[in-house]
């Protein structure tokens, strides 16, 4: 169907794994194509026939019983050409700035109701990142020295801006004028200057967006 974002969840939680299918169920706009305990059974599935192919989106549970890496599991997905959502129990800013870094597109916990899923997973499919609390929480509490601390709206008119639209766009977007959207860029290159990486344009922001893992 025309406009069906398809969808992989992998989790080694049954009871989670049956119920996100019957969940997701529910949206139209949303298919569940495959399921799986692993990363390596859900690829073996997606190689398994002619007619197989990655989902748009995959939902990864951050830790599973098999030992994997987290950082593993979120490059070999990527590599099949598949975008992840990690999805985690807890807003843990470490690990969510090291499932960034990894290349993971966005971070939710799963508390979150079925809207906030169904918006995320439409983010990622569409724009290749998901604006969330847990990704604005972690960006926020970046403590590393090399990293200057941005408010969620200047990360969110970054993340946007940088990503190719203009900034009558990313101040639409945020719901902002563009002027104020203006405003958070200079001041997101102020930051960045005062931590001794300067950044004058438009390529510049895109290329700290890529070094820091905010929008892999």
């Amino acid at each position: 169907m025309a406009g069906v974002i398809t969808v992989a969840v992998v989790d080694d939680d049954r009871m989670l794994l049956d119920g996100m299918r019957c969940w997701l169920r529910q949206e139209p706009e949303v298919r569940v194509v495959a399921v799986a305990a692993t990363v390596p059974e859900l690829l073996a599935g997606a190689a398994g026939g002619p007619r197989a192919h990655p989902a748009a989106v995959v939902l990864l549970d951050l830790v599973l019983r098999d030992g994997s890496l987290p950082a593993d599991n979120i490059r070999r997905l990527r590599a099949a050409g598949s975008r992840v959502l990690v999805i985690s129990t807890v807003p843990d800013r470490h690990r969510i700035l090291a499932a960034l870094a990894a290349g993971a597109d966005g971070y939710l916990t799963k508390d979150n109701d079925l809207p906030t899923l169904v918006t995320a997973i439409r983010q990622i499919a569409t724009d290749g990142s998901a604006h969330s609390p847990e990704l604005a929480f972690a960006c926020v509490h970046d403590d590393r020295p090399e990293r200057p601390q941005l408010a969620p709206r200047e990360l969110q008119v970054l993340l946007d801006y940088a990503s190719g639209l203009t900034l009558k766009s990313a101040a639409r977007r945020a719901g902002i004028t563009p002027n104020t959207a203006k405003d958070y860029l200079d001041r997101v290159k102020a930051k960045y200057q005062r931590v001794g990486r300067p950044t004058y344009t438009k390529t510049d922001l895109a290329r700290r967006v890529r070094e820091d893992g905010l929008d892999p």
